[in-house]
């Protein structure tokens, strides 16, 4: 397991002092840090259909960016192109593990892991994101500049699908090594320059915007058939201009909308299935024939370990000590009794269930219950 070295800062000081405010190079972030995965193995994911992947290459001043799947990397040549593959947490065990030392913000916000292999030469441009992303180096070194933000930046398309912005003022500019991490907030300026073959890890976090939350807020109440309340207006009186929408109008739509976010139980119902629903497919496989409540007590008393599906997302919502719990996977909601609390914790804090947890849960009929459940849906699989 990769422990984050912080140095003089503690996580505290660095939420409180850095997150979501000005970027931070963690110098050996990850003491003798080691590739989970290879160029070679990168590229084989690439080669999948399912997974997302790109190229960006510039060759002489000439932006280029092509959608995978790759077969063959010979067109682009020895340098100035970048491989990004995303969401590889969810297909590679071994890298999905370098989520976990960020597990101080909670599950919710984090997005997924995105790998990039680079050619001497090879980036993205200078660019900003909207969502803060950790990145760190593995193989070989890259040439990064990070900057604040600043409104007088202007952004622009050298092609199409690639948005860069202008040249900025760093207020980072480092030459980064294996085990190095580059903390990034939302609209920082940033640029890296492979200096050699180099990979690196860019842990992202979810920051969905209003548009994104009114969207998926519609969507719940269409798949859950919530009409809500009807346009009411008892009382009104004579109109003097017919074509005019009034203040008054707006203010009784506005605050019909906004009852419905205020109904504490419907928001944490739509809120908590939106925000765990992968945005990119799962290597899930629900086994056939499905197990018995009997078969999965005999495999975890025989000491069988479980693992959670890379990039499951697991959530939890309780109102009040006394309330059942909220369960939310992938976008599924599974009521559970607050008795089960404990149990609700480790399935969405632990990723893999050792045999003593496993044990534990066969000898629990309500534990077994819900872990067989997980288990034929795919979101939990036996580790070989």
């Amino acid at each position: 397991m990769y422990q984050l070295k912080l140095h003089d800062l503690t996580v505290e000081q660095f939420l409180a002092e850095y997150w979501q405010k000005k970027p931070l190079l963690i110098k050996g972030g990850f003491a003798n840090f080691e590739d989970p995965i290879s160029p070679d193995e990168l590229a084989g994911l690439a080669a999948e259909e399912e997974i997302e992947s790109r190229i960006v290459s510039n060759s002489k001043g000439e932006w280029q960016l092509e959608t995978g799947p790759f077969e063959d990397y010979s067109a682009f040549g020895e340098q100035d192109w970048t491989l990004l593959v995303q969401a590889v947490d969810h297909w590679h065990p071994e890298s999905a593990v370098l989520i976990e030392p960020f597990r101080f913000i909670p599950n919710w916000r984090i997005d997924d892991l995105m790998i990039s292999f680079s050619t001497p030469g090879g980036g993205v441009g200078p660019h900003l994101d909207q969502y803060d992303v950790f990145i760190i180096q593995g193989m070989g070194k890259r040439h990064w500049r990070v900057g604040m933000p600043d409104a007088t930046l202007t952004q622009h398309c050298p092609h199409p699908r690639l948005l860069q912005i202008s040249p900025f003022v760093d207020c980072i500019d480092v030459i980064t090594e294996p085990g190095d991490i580059l903390y990034i907030p939302p609209g920082c300026p940033h640029e890296g320059i492979s200096v050699d073959a180099s990979l690196n890890y860019s842990v992202g976090f979810r920051a969905p915007a209003q548009k994104d939350l009114l969207t998926g807020l519609a969507d719940y109440l269409i798949e859950n058939e919530i009409q809500g309340e009807r346009y009411t207006d008892a009382g009104r009186t004579v109109a003097t201009n017919i074509g005019e929408i009034t203040s008054a109008d707006l203010a009784s739509v506005q605050q019909m909308l906004q009852g419905l976010i205020n109904d504490p139980k419907l928001l944490a119902q739509y809120f908590g299935s939106y925000i765990t629903h992968a945005k990119h497919e799962l290597d899930a496989t629900e086994p056939d024939p499905h197990y018995h409540l009997d078969e999965i007590a005999e495999y975890l008393l025989e000491g069988s370990v479980l693992a959670r599906l890379g990039g499951l997302r697991c959530c939890y919502i309780q109102a009040n000590a006394e309330d059942d719990i909220s369960l939310f996977i992938n976008g599924h909601t599974i009521t559970v009794p607050a008795t089960e609390l404990s149990t609700v914790k480790e399935l969405c804090e632990q990723i893999q269930l050792d045999a003593e947890t496993c044990i534990r849960f066969a000898e629990d009929p309500a534990k077994l219950k819900l872990l067989t459940m997980l288990i034929n849906q795919g979101y939990w699989y036996f580790v070989e």
